[in-house]
């Protein structure tokens, strides 16, 4: 599984090359979220618990570190953005300290599902960025959009993120992901993203990716647009925007094209013409897409008329 753990650099609408670190095997988090791009969850936990050897995490990065530079190519940010909930790891804030000696910033995105626990926090104001999801503000819309563990509770998460915000003294932003066929009270979550202390910026973001749910729908423009003109009354021009483009083709290589194509589908899907632009960047052919479908490891989705490609899960 080593192999797999850090993948890209990728490109991040947010973050710009971005070194990804697979910190929770495949599908183990907190949430059910029903838009969730790498499918839906396998493993429902709620427990911090360690999933792999801190050496596991830190050497796999440091070898995928090497392999860039040698490329002469740009890190930005070396980003927790797992298969899962990236606050599950109990090893989370030590992780993050190691990697912060490489001298690249370091990146957490988040649900905020555990963000009440102490330990948690204490381990996200390591990170020189925090990215913190806020979807709903409501129980009955956080149950029906991110479909939560049992044993979670909203309130208390709201509070979490709210003593986050006032003493992290990193980068802290937000992302609210907004689906057609759902009622959101945008007032309600742009007032409570108001009361944040040291709020960078709030993006209001869309599926750009094949959901979890078949029946997950875009947003229709007037609804973005809605939502918008409502965050932007609350927060200011400065602090609001929205992440609705695709992210670019722009991933990079190691020299073994199956074993970075399998680390990138992993947590991110890659887009057909993405996919094409890799394979000639390393030399191979569609062939091995073929190859790697026929052997069950990835699978091929049309979302809005184009063409993805995952890594299955099981």
């Amino acid at each position: 599984m080593e192999d797999y753990i850090s993948f890209g650099p990728v490109p991040s609408r947010r973050l710009g090359r971005s070194l990804g670190v697979n910190n929770i095997p495949g599908k183990t988090c907190t949430y059910g979220c029903v838009y969730c791009q790498i499918g839906k969850t396998i493993s429902m936990e709620f427990e911090r618990r360690e999933f792999y050897k801190i050496d596991e995490i830190i050497n796999s990065v440091n070898r995928k570190i090497d392999s860039v530079e040698k490329r002469g190519e740009k890190i930005d940010f070396i980003t927790f953005v797992p298969d899962g909930e990236p606050t599950l790891d109990l090893n989370l804030g030590k992780e993050i300290e190691l990697l912060k000696a490489t001298g690249i910033r370091v990146a957490v995105i988040t649900n905020s599902s555990l963000i009440w626990r102490n330990d948690v926090r204490n381990d996200l104001h390591c990170a020189d960025l925090v990215s913190l999801k806020v979807d709903a503000v409501h129980f009955d819309h956080w149950k029906k959009i991110n479909r939560p563990h049992r044993l979670l509770e909203l309130e208390k998460i709201k509070e979490g993120i709210f003593e986050f915000s006032s003493s992290f003294k990193g980068k802290l932003i937000t992302e609210t992901m907004v689906i057609g066929n759902f009622q959101y009270d945008f007032d309600g979550i742009a007032s409570f993203l108001k009361s944040l202390k040291n709020l960078h910026k709030a993006y209001i973001s869309v599926p750009t990716r094949p959901p979890a749910e078949e029946w997950v729908m875009k947003p229709e423009e007037v609804v973005i647009n809605r939502a918008y003109q409502i965050y932007l009354n609350h927060l200011g021009e400065e602090r609001v925007e929205y992440l609705i483009g695709y992210e670019g083709d722009e991933f990079s290589l190691s020299g073994d094209p199956e074993k970075d194509l399998l680390s990138i589908m992993s947590v991110h899907p890659m887009r057909i013409d993405a996919v094409i632009k890799f394979l000639e960047k390393a030399g191979a052919n569609y062939s091995l897409i073929e190859k790697l479908i026929n052997e069950g490891k990835i699978k091929e989705i049309v979302y809005y008329g184009n063409r993805f490609f995952m890594r299955r899960i099981l």
